[in-house]
């Protein structure tokens, strides 16, 4: 699960360090309490806890808390919930897609006019309101062919997809 790329960038953006991965990955492996991964990582066991409750937070960890009755100190024992990983993942897919064909339909939907020296770019109602004149050089604007744009919104759209699908047949393990 961890080498899948798309996890990586979903547990990066939570742990912030790519030396705490190894966090997660003795999560995943079994080891439970945050002493017995602070012992295996020889990471700082305030550091270990600070990216476990960050898992905790954003739904990707679950933890137990009993208490030794001998020292009647708490322990808590962690769980990795990759099921939630998918969830996660498939959220992230679904609003980014979302998000691209909306960009996708005012592109297409729009003609575009632009500023010779790049200050601004505008939709044909927002140019002729300007009477196609830059408001910040005053240089006439010219018509902006978008039909790239429009190729690299589509190709975007399909990675996510295939992305999308990669993640709902369980394949991002």
């Amino acid at each position: 699960m961890l080498r899948n790329p798309l996890v990586q960038e979903l547990l990066y953006g939570i742990i912030q360090e790519e030396e705490n991965m190894c966090i997660v990955e003795c999560l995943i492996n079994g080891i439970t309490t945050d002493e017995e991964i602070a012992e295996k990582t020889e990471i700082k066991l305030n550091i270990v806890r600070k990216v476990l409750y960050k898992l905790y937070d954003s739904g990707l960890a679950s933890y137990k808390r009993s208490k030794d009755p001998e020292t009647q100190w708490y322990t808590y024992a962690w769980e990795f919930d990759s099921s939630n990983v998918m969830n996660q993942l498939e959220e992230k897919a679904t609003n980014r897609i979302g998000k691209l064909k909306q960009l996708l339909d005012v592109e297409e939907g729009n003609m575009y006019f632009v500023c010779p020296s790049g200050h601004s770019r505008f939709t044909f109602d927002e140019a002729s309101e300007k009477g196609f004149v830059c408001p910040d050089c005053g240089e006439e604007t010219k018509f902006e062919e978008n039909d790239n744009i429009i190729r690299r919104i589509k190709e975007e759209i399909k990675a996510y997809e295939e992305s999308y699908s990669f993640i709902k047949t369980g394949n991002a393990k």
